[in-house]
């Protein structure tokens, strides 16, 4: 008899973060690997997946710590009075979470539990919240699988992420519970679950790797979108610029190479997709005179950005200026399987290195404008000798991020249980 896992999530909508497209691959590729999975999930509309139980969990209204969110909004909405860092540093969390919080761990115990074989709590962000509702279930402790797919809380981040968010002892005292509660816990990365050791040393024994899944199964039809020329030599970057993902190491690297190599500048594009409000200032700054950047500095739907990264020549995975980076980018299992060239621009200590191998000749530091345009001269000079044939080719990272590994990795802890 095929086993049953029940996924408790935050979200199942695939455009609404790089989270929960993580979140639905893993999901999808548990089905299609012969588990029967149930997923009970809090996005707030009805969303189904193909071969899997979706429930929508509803939000609790009228109750008191709903009235209290709503109040706290309305003020800060009208008064502009932040009371979150007060309300936060008092009771670790806001009303909302706790509200949301209550949500999914009534809908959990409206459910007979008994039959499934595991629970694995998913989540996106810093919420983390079906990590808190199934921690508040007792009798779900010896079948939960606690999965975290980056650091937490804030303070547990390294640096420049790292700081000390209002109540962060709150949030820690909270995830010391989950890595002792849950029977199991997975992570993205094995770096990651090193790193989170080092805080709670419980996931070092009970962890596993379960990395970011292959993404085939979410992709459909698109047209090819107006701003493409796929005849150039495109270099793609799609995702969030955050405040620690500067880019603008690899938009002088890029002006060098074609000052460098001006006979590249007919052919060669540097396409950035995707929300950067911490840099849309000195991006905007390149564009009157640098013609060769297309920038789309907004949310861009899932199709659109991965049939690009299936078309374009290069993508680059962009991390923040550290000593380490133990995360595995959301994106990373969408570039593999797009099967071209990366350009990797971040720490040498990094789960991406650590996959693409430290000998990995397509990478730099994400400020070194000088390294970075070297290697687009040699990755453009490729190009011309090779445009049909430049491919990846990393078999061995396809497997690690699809169905069997995947499998694999769940049979290890049903054969454990």
């Amino acid at each position: 008899m095929n086993k049953q896992i029940l996924i408790v999530v935050d979200s199942i909508n695939v455009n609404d973060s790089s989270g929960s497209k993580a979140n639905v691959a893993l999901i999808k590729n548990l089905a299609a690997v012969g588990y029967v999975v149930t997923v009970l999930h809090f996005t707030q509309k009805k969303i189904q997946l193909e071969g899997v139980e979706c429930i929508s969990i509803k939000e609790r209204k009228y109750n008191i710590l709903y009235f209290l969110s709503r109040t706290q909004r309305v003020i800060q909405r009208y008064f502009k009075i932040n009371l979150a860092t007060n309300l936060e540093s008092v009771f670790g969390f806001s009303f909302t979470f706790f509200n949301d919080v209550n949500s999914i761990e009534l809908a959990v115990k409206k459910l007979n539990t008994s039959k499934f074989d595991l629970i694995i709590t998913l989540s996106k962000g810093a919420s983390f919240r079906p990590h808190y509702a199934v921690n508040k279930i007792p009798n779900l402790y010896s079948r939960w699988m606690a999965y975290v797919h980056d650091p937490f809380p804030f303070s547990c981040y390294p640096n420049p992420y790292d700081w000390k968010e209002p109540g962060h002892k709150k949030k820690q005292f909270f995830f010391k519970l989950v890595s002792e509660n849950a029977k199991f816990s997975a992570f993205p990365s094995l770096l990651l679950r090193d790193w989170m050791g080092n805080y709670f040393p419980n996931f070092v024994r009970t962890g596993i790797i379960i990395p970011h899944q292959s993404f085939e199964e979410l992709s459909t039809y698109i047209e090819k979108p107006n701003y493409f020329d796929e005849t150039k030599f495109n270099i793609l970057h799609a995702g969030n610029l955050m405040k620690q993902r500067n880019p603008v190491g690899l938009i002088r690297g890029f002006e060098l190479f074609l000052k460098n190599k001006p006979e590249a500048k007919m052919d060669s594009r540097l396409l950035l997709l995707g929300n950067a409000d911490f840099h849309k200032e000195s991006i905007n700054k390149f564009v009157p005179n640098l013609p060769e950047l297309f920038i789309k500095l907004t949310n861009v739907p899932f199709n659109e950005v991965y049939w690009l990264q299936k078309h374009v020549s290069v993508n680059v995975i962009l991390e923040a200026k550290s000593e380490i980076s133990p995360f595995l980018p959301g994106k990373f299992p969408h570039c593999i399987s797009a099967n071209k060239l990366i350009l990797h621009l971040g720490p040498k200590h990094s789960e991406t290195m650590r996959l693409l191998g430290e000998n990995y000749e397509y990478w730099a530091e994400i400020d070194n404008v000088k390294t970075i345009s070297i290697i687009l001269e040699k990755l453009y000079n490729k190009w011309l000798n090779s445009a049909k044939t430049m491919r990846l080719n990393r078999p061995d990272l396809e497997s690690y991020l699809g169905k069997k590994y995947l499998k694999e990795q769940l049979e290890k802890v049903f054969d454990n249980d």
